[in-house]
């Protein structure tokens, strides 16, 4: 009998679990054919010749030093703005954490959530908007403090296009590090102060260890965020920028070239350097919800 009882339990689990992953069936179909499907193509196409052939041709012909540069500006301009967005995004965090009006706190948490997802064109005719070369701000600062941005300061330049990924990159560090920051318990740094050490001295030993996976997880994320940006560099400051995502839309239509094999090669490297980024956050990830539990 109380074999019976056991064996119905466990069906019943055995039912909720076929049941719960019927439920995932449609977001499965969803990313096996917007997602699996495109992968496989863009790939195979990069290795495929004007015959069908197998070849590396296409990473051949997009071996060029223009492209090469635009990998290091897409580096340098993902790193930058990583960074600053890691740093400011963290001090942020702290502040809404740490400040006493809950409704404040949740405001500006929505207000992160929200801007976190502005971006593209909408994004780059706002800062065109306020900070081009007949902005607001600038007019502002011209005629009521005599401050002149231009010809020196350019919103249609890399550091122009640095402030505008800046938008969006802080409100998304935010998010990241409100948890982790949430995690450090009050009886650690009480612990630490009863040791003698000063709070500058419970920071660089104990907090900031322990913060260490979510930051490199944050910039990681980051990085991998501005590199595959493209409407809002594209919008902002068109061709004379050289950054990878425009080098891939010029090759697809054929404003230089049309080479849409030369386009897949770039992208199937650019998805290289994108499941890398993926990779290294998952770890950095994992490391910091060990202290969170």
């Amino acid at each position: 009998m109380a074999m019976a009882e056991e064996v119905i339990p466990t069906r019943k689990r055995q039912y909720q679990s076929w049941v719960a992953w019927l439920g995932l069936l449609p977001f499965f179909a969803f990313a096996f054919a917007f997602e699996i499907i495109p992968i496989i193509r863009l790939v195979r196409s990069s290795f495929t010749g004007p015959q069908g052939e197998i070849t590396l041709e296409p990473y051949v012909r997009v071996m060029t030093p223009w492209v090469t540069q635009s990998f290091k500006n897409s580096f340098k301009l993902s790193g930058l703005t990583a960074l600053l967005g890691m740093i400011m995004g963290t001090l942020v965090a702290y502040a809404i954490i740490r400040a006493r009006n809950k409704a404040m706190r949740e405001s500006v948490t929505a207000l992160s959530d929200v801007t976190t997802n502005f971006g593209g064109a909408p994004l780059a005719f706002a800062f065109i908007i306020t900070l081009g070369s007949t902005g607001i701000i600038t007019l502002v600062l011209k005629q009521f403090f005599g401050i002149s941005l231009y010809p020196t300061f350019r919103i249609y330049s890399i550091s122009g296009l640095a402030i505008a990924y800046l938008y969006f990159q802080i409100p998304l560090m935010v998010l990241i590090m409100i948890p982790s920051l949430l995690g450090l318990k009050r009886e650690w740094q009480e612990a630490a102060a009863n040791l003698g050490a000063s709070n500058l001295e419970y920071w660089w030993r104990i907090a900031l260890p322990i913060l260490a996976p979510a930051l490199i997880g944050g910039f990681i994320l980051l990085f991998a965020n501005s590199f595959g940006a493209y409407a809002t560099a594209w919008t902002l400051t068109g061709p004379e920028i050289n950054l990878v995502s425009i080098q891939i839309a010029a090759l697809i239509r054929g404003e230089v070239q049309l080479d849409p094999a030369a386009a897949d090669a770039l992208a199937s490297i650019s998805l290289v350097v994108m499941a890398l980024c993926v990779a290294g956050y998952q770890l950095a990830i994992r490391r910091a919800r060990r202290f969170q539990k």
